[in-house]
């Protein structure tokens, strides 16, 4: 046997208002243990019970089952007595029997995405033990039940055989209420039930050969190791991924003693929110089933009603309810239970100020008293993230700097999708209203498996209730629709944290998966055929609605007002045109780092001068095609500057090797050859001269320029003039010309010279001159390496951080997907690189970059302009990096506006 040395407990308890832990312990015993301890020490009604650490999931992952269980059994043992004691009752004991749940808890809130066994300790004496100690034979044998299903499921691994089919169990279930004439769960008799657990035992006999485990210990360690395992299952590994949670986080496991829903009419089970999780709005709201157990509500089975007397009118009014229907039939909880719910209130009042955020709160009525299962920091769309916290501080409830970093960056950008326009919404279709589960718009096609999502560039997955599986489904669909489930769905969570456009419990769709069709309102709706969400209403819209581009109002202005308060470092854009411009100074840019040339030479009406100026053989020829091409340029830079008015605006010249611009088919070639009065011989000749084995390390960016100068004095005439010709106008301009692909000093200067002496050819000739700066891309290795000589001639530094990338670990941005997905999976890289800035090695480079070239130019202005400058940890790395402005595409400037401001809080705190 091996000895363990007991250096650190791996086995937290808490309850009757005592706790191992507290909340500033997530990292250990996850969100979900953490609260709960910190609930049971400020006096909360918790169940008594223990995490077993994250630190222990990480152990099993590395040791095994039985180096583990046996590491943990002598705190597992001790700890389950402590919940006996506080409970008055024996694990397995069949006369006063405890029962228990095991929960999942890592320490961000992965709803849905691991597992959870309720009910268990139960076996076929414990079940008649329990229903004599509380009298009600009906709920023991439903939670015997209950607890079968659940657990061959979850430590089993029974499911469904294909995608068409439904659960096992469901499937006896369905058979025996078809057989009986009823609908509900609830409805079944006792004699029902117990057929229930024989013919649920028999399928397990069947299926797996073995028998049900009826022995309680050895229950709650199968149950505790399917969770451990349920970090690393498909689904969890997909949230992380998509949410960047790194795989060593792991996960904890709550073992708790259990408390009843199911135990009859003043009983029962619900989910709440201190404020509308959608909206952001301050009202307190959520949802509630009697005589059922909390995996009813999430899960969608049954659609639940209202906790608040003014979430059920709302409800109502959405579902078309008359009142009178409504207080008979759908009560609030507040009507119908008023003590439990007043108690209820004031605990989401006192958890809300405890945590200074919105709360999202578990909770159980067992036999009229009420017990909190759970608590965390809620799950929100942007809007409500916005809101919330701009409400929080106007109540004085948390400061400005805690206002900027309790918003998530990241989901901003819900906000700035586009959204239904309001004409288009007056002449649509409305074929069906369910609950706004998660604000948005939504248009697409069709699409009744979550397997299936991506058929079509954009769908819409229409489910009768999704379930945890679903996910991959759920992010890639542009918006969902359920029949079933509530507002605090399975499918409504998961949507909101994803800011998903979302319409759950919509009750007059009739979906067959088997024949792949959608009935409503007599119409019948098939795969592929569009449909559209109104997740703000709960409408539900025949085909395709018109939409329209976001606005900056109300709190999201607010919060960029803030962030300007705070923000150090400032944020511009990458923008090629003026629309780009003019979109990304609506939203908070302060100049431009990057303006690709080479994109304002597709167009048709100038393609064809480039493709001249490429295949001409003499400097006069292309001078000749140039000339051409110079008055196009000189209006793009006019329109970008005008749009700019006031602020710099940093033009990179022509990068891309020239083959990029040559026609490639044979149709298009003979048409070239045609127009210029050439043999197509001569073009496909030009065509396979300028083909490079390795084109990214190849002729282009300044390389370019040096060859062909007169490229680079056609690009600096049309900025200069274009800028000169605004100053006539009284429009000022801050040109900056930026030289790419620079790896030697000697490089630069050769650029340098001819840029500023045909600037200052130009200002001879007009009689008039501007101030503009002329500076570097630095995204080769070397420059970075060599920036102290270079900056003693550049006026500023932008990192190209893609290009920086490619070259610093040697891979090709075009290839890498081949196996960067397998590399993530194996754990060789945590991230994509070319996604998520490589602070240790490429990080360096801009470190040393940055360094150096200050070290001569104390002044030397530093920005970043590759697709790392809108990705918020990148960001905040620029920021500690000393850089004077990140630049990102339009849509990212608010999220980048908002981390610069956080970098400068966190950097003091």
């Amino acid at each position: 046997m091996k000895v363990f040395q007991k250096v650190k407990p791996r086995v937290y308890k808490f309850g009757d208002k005592q706790a191992d832990g507290s909340s500033a312990m997530k990292n250990l015993l996850g969100g979900k243990g953490a609260n709960l301890a910190e609930m049971s020490a400020i006096g909360i009604p918790v169940p008594p019970g223990f995490t077993i650490t994250t630190e222990v999931c990480t152990e099993y992952n590395l040791l095994g089952k039985e180096t583990v269980v046996e590491m943990i059994r002598e705190e597992m043992e001790t700890s389950i007595e402590n919940i006996e004691t506080l409970m008055g009752t024996k694990f397995g004991n069949k006369e006063n029997p405890l029962i228990v749940s095991v929960r999942s808890g890592a320490r961000v809130s992965m709803p849905g995405m691991m597992d959870t066994v309720l009910n268990l300790g139960m076996n076929d004496d414990v079940v008649l033990g329990l229903a004599k100690k509380t009298n009600n034979e009906q709920f023991a044998w439903d939670s015997y039940r209950r607890f079968i299903q659940m657990y061959v499921g979850v430590v089993l691994g029974m499911k469904p055989a294909s995608k068409d089919d439904i659960d096992p169990f469901e499937e006896i279930m369905e058979n025996l209420k078809e057989k009986r004439g009823i609908e509900l769960d609830t409805e079944f008799t006792i004699n029902d039930l117990k057929d229930l657990v024989f013919d649920f035992k028999e399928a397990v006999k069947k299926r797996t050969g073995h028998d049900f485990p009826t022995n309680p210990w050895d229950q709650l360690w199968g149950a505790i190791i399917a969770v451990f395992n349920s970090w690393n299952g498909n689904r969890a590994v997909y949230y992380r991924n998509m949410h960047g949670y790194p795989a060593d986080w792991g996960t904890a496991v709550n073992v708790q003693a259990m408390v009843y829903g199911n135990m009859g009419d003043n009983s029962g089970t619900g989910v709440c929110f201190t404020r509308d999780a959608g909206t952001g709005e301050n009202v307190f709201n959520g949802e509630y089933l009697i005589n059922a157990q909390g995996e009813d509500v999430v899960a969608g089975v049954r659609t639940p009603q209202q906790i608040t007397k003014l979430g059920s009118e709302r409800w109502a009014e959405l579902a078309k309810i008359e009142e009178e229907d409504r207080v008979q039939n759908y009560p609030s909880l507040e009507e119908l239970m008023p003590s439990i719910y007043n108690e209820l209130n004031s605990y989401q009042d006192i958890l809300e100020k405890h945590y200074r955020d919105m709360q999202d709160m578990e909770f159980t009525m067992q036999d009229g008293k009420l017990w909190i299962l759970q608590t965390r920091n809620g799950k929100r769309t942007g809007a409500a993230m916005v809101k919330i916290a701009m409400d929080l501080l106007e109540e004085g409830m948390i400061d400005e700097k805690d206002a900027l970093t309790s918003i998530q960056a990241i989901k901003l950008d819900e906000l700035l999708h586009p959204i239904f326009d309001p004409k288009a919404l007056k002449k649509a279709n409305v074929i069906a209203q369910g609950l706004p589960a998660s604000p948005g718009a939504a248009t697409g096609k069709i699409v009744f498996f979550a397997d299936k999502a991506n058929k079509y560039k954009n769908s819409i997955l229409v489910r009768i209730e999704t379930s945890p599986e679903d996910l991959e489904g759920m992010n890639i669909a542009k918006g969902i629709l359920t029949a079933r489930g509530g507002m605090t769905s399975h499918a409504a969570v998961v949507a909101r944290g994803m800011g998903k456009c979302c319409i759950s419990g919509a009750g007059a769709l009739k979906i067959n998966y088997k024949t792949r069709t959608l009935k409503v309102g007599g119409h019948e709706y098939h795969e592929g055929d569009w449909i559209s969400l109104n997740g703000s209403t709960g409408n539900i819209i025949e085909g395709k609605v018109a939409t329209i581009e976001p606005e900056l109002s109300g709190e999201f202005a607010e919060v960029m007002e803030l962030s300007n308060k705070y923000a150090i470092m400032k944020v511009r854009t990458n923008a090629d045109s003026p629309k780009d411009a003019k979109i990304a100074r609506s939203f908070g840019a302060q100049g431009i780092g990057l303006t690709r040339t080479e994109h304002m030479f597709f167009e048709v009406d100038r393609i064809k001068a480039m493709r001249e100026m490429i295949l001409a053989e003499t400097v006069k020829g292309r001078k000749k095609a140039l000339k051409d091409l110079l008055p196009m340029q000189r209006t793009d830079f006019e329109g970008i500057f005008e749009a700019m008015e006031g602020l710099p605006v940093t033009i990179r010249l022509l990068d891309p090797p020239l083959h990029e611009f040559v026609p490639h088919q044979l149709a298009t070639q003979k048409e070239l050859a045609d127009e210029m009065h050439i043999s197509l011989q001569s073009i496909k000749n030009k065509v396979s001269e300028l083909e490079e084995f390795n084109p990214m390390l190849g002729h282009r960016g300044c390389r370019l320029g040096n060859t062909y100068p007169e490229i680079t004095e056609m690009q600096t005439r049309a900025i200069i003039e274009a800028a000169l010709n605004l100053k006539e106008r009284g429009i000022h301009s801050k040109p900056e010309i930026m030289v790419p692909l620079v790896g030697t000093v000697k490089e630069f200067e050769f650029q340098e010279e001819i840029i500023r002496s045909t600037a200052n050819k130009i200002f001879k000739e007009r009689d008039n001159k501007l101030e503009y700066l002329v500076g570097t891309m630095i995204e080769i290795p070397r420059a970075a390496l060599m920036a102290d000589k270079i900056a003693e001639k550049a006026d500023f530094f932008s990192f190209g951080t893609n290009d920086l990338t490619q070259m610093t670990f040697g891979y090709s941005r075009d290839d890498a997907g081949k196996f960067l997905p397998t590399y993530i999976e194996k754990g060789i890289l945590k991230v994509d690189p070319f996604e998520v800035l490589d602070q240790e090695g490429v990080g360096q480079l801009v470190i040393i970059g940055t360094e150096r070239g200050r070290s001569v130019k104390s002044n030397l202005k530093v920005g970043i302009c590759g697709e790392h400058g809108g990705e918020p940890s990148s960001i905040e790395f620029c920021y500690n990096s000393g850089m004077d402005y990140v630049s990102c595409s339009p849509y990212r400037v608010p999220i980048a506006r908002l981390v610069s401001a956080q970098a400068a809080i966190n950097s003091i705190k």
